[in-house]
């Protein structure tokens, strides 16, 4: 029963992420008269809000990851399983794209759609490791140093990635194939996803080895 929560919960976080990203950028997008800084003020706000709630609310029942590369991370610290490593990985797909769905149901839009929005080249792939790098380094360092705090060092380091990178700050694979299936604000190409695995991959693993020696396990 302990396994199937902490599925759900990974499914359920999931799918509310994918949605209020998504969700939030077709409705930014609606009414910021074609200022896309007005509309990525919007999307930011709505994505750091969810994650707040979503950390703190589903934290103590799978560990909130939401993500496969965070879920990479703490299988590297032999923190999760590779079994359950897997199962939660494919549910945070799973949830990802249902979130996706969701949005385009709600704003009245065909369900099945493909991204269009270029978003290659390597500077995109770079901002995706470093903006990975920061979401991993945040929660490693936040539970080791101040774990109540886990919940706003997810929501800030996204929200300040959505505007420090190049990408703004996708940082999460699941959340990246369900953006490719949504041809609005939010969408990416999907021609343009294995260089954003390949980021986000790197920059969990990166920072996964820089936190074992920033944070490690016993003061010395």
């Amino acid at each position: 029963m302990a396994i199937a929560r902490r599925l759900l919960a990974e499914t359920l976080g999931s799918l509310f992420l994918s949605g209020v990203v998504i969700g939030s950028g077709i409705l930014a997008v609606d009414l910021a008269a074609g200022n896309d800084a007005v509309a990525l003020i919007g999307n930011t706000a709505a994505t750091g809000a969810i994650l707040w709630v979503l950390v703190a609310t589903l934290g103590p029942v799978s560990g909130a990851h939401f993500n496969p590369a965070v879920t990479l991370a703490f299988a590297l610290r032999r923190e999760i399983s590779p079994v359950m490593s897997l199962a939660y990985i494919a549910m945070q797909v799973a949830g990802c794209i249902a979130g996706a769905w969701l949005a385009h149901a709600m704003f009245e839009l065909p369900l099945i759609q493909i991204a269009t929005t270029d978003r290659s080249g390597p500077a995109k792939i770079l901002a995706e490791g470093v903006a990975t790098f920061a979401l991993v380094f945040a929660i490693f360092g936040a539970i080791r140093h101040a774990p109540k705090a886990v919940p706003a060092a997810v929501a800030l380091v996204i929200t300040a990635g959505y505007w420090w990178t190049a990408s703004t700050s996708f940082a999460n694979p699941a959340i990246t194939v369900a953006r490719a299936l949504s041809d609005t604000f939010a969408g990416v190409r999907p021609a343009d996803i294995p260089g954003f695995f390949l980021g986000q991959f790197l920059g969990a693993a990166l920072a996964t080895g820089v936190c074992a020696v920033l944070f490690p396990a016993n003061k010395t």
